[in-house]
């Protein structure tokens, strides 16, 4: 078998094409630039007052499949989402500022269900995330100083700069982000490090050795 079969034989449910056929008639209909079996992400973050004022005290946030920065944001917004609705904070401003973090990290684009009254599911017309921003890897961390709260980082290929935003991930850290504000090569203050530079800079959680350092950076906006 060819690659190219062996490829088409590996593509999961959602990625394949489909063909309606009228059984009576044999008439076919061929669903293009539409993925069928891959609905959109659900989304209630927008009427969250709604559910907790029926009674509903706990949600439950699937993350099976995505990665750890998906996990934290998405449930630190639900979290911050719930809080609002019982300090009486829940407002349109909090909800577009939700909105915007949801679509920042892996989606498929969103609908609200059928908790609304809708009666057809949403379908994904592109097959892949739809987030706003994507983490590049650059490089890991080397040694950290807890007395100084500096991490120690090597940089593995491409470049980061003063005003960077950055993921830094390992199996027990979890998901820190963070802004680099100063950043130091050979001890002296640098604007910009590349793949080969050994260079530090102060955080605000304790790092570890070997976690894995990404670069954030916004991507066209897909969504509307």
């Amino acid at each position: 078998m060819n690659s190219s079969a062996n490829r088409g034989a590996c593509l999961q449910p959602c990625r394949r094409p489909y063909k309606v056929t009228d059984k009576d008639g044999g008439l076919e209909l061929e669903v293009d630039n539409e993925y069928i079996m891959s609905p959109e992400d659900l989304k209630t973050v927008d009427f969250l007052d709604k559910i907790l004022y029926a009674g509903v005290r706990v949600l439950k946030i699937e993350g099976r499949g995505r990665n750890p920065e998906y996990v934290k944001k998405v449930t630190a917004v639900y979290r911050s989402a719930a809080d609002a609705y019982f300090s009486g904070e829940y407002t349109e401003e909090n909800i577009a500022k939700w909105n915007k973090e949801l679509a920042s990290v892996y989606n498929r684009g969103f609908w609200d269900g059928y908790y609304l009254g809708r009666k057809m599911g949403e379908w994904t017309k592109k097959y892949g995330s739809r987030a706003t921003k994507k983490k590049i890897y650059v490089g890991k961390v080397t040694n950290y100083f807890k007395k100084l709260n500096v991490a120690e980082v090597q940089m593995d290929t491409g470049a980061l700069a003063k005003g960077d935003n950055i993921y830094i991930i390992g199996p027990t850290t979890g998901v820190y982000e963070d802004k680099i504000e100063e950043m130091r090569l050979e001890l002296l203050p640098v604007d910009e490090v590349k793949k080969g530079d050994l260079f530090s800079f102060k955080t605000k959680e304790i790092l570890r050795r070997n976690d894995k350092v990404y670069k954030v950076i916004e991507v066209e906006d897909i969504l509307g």
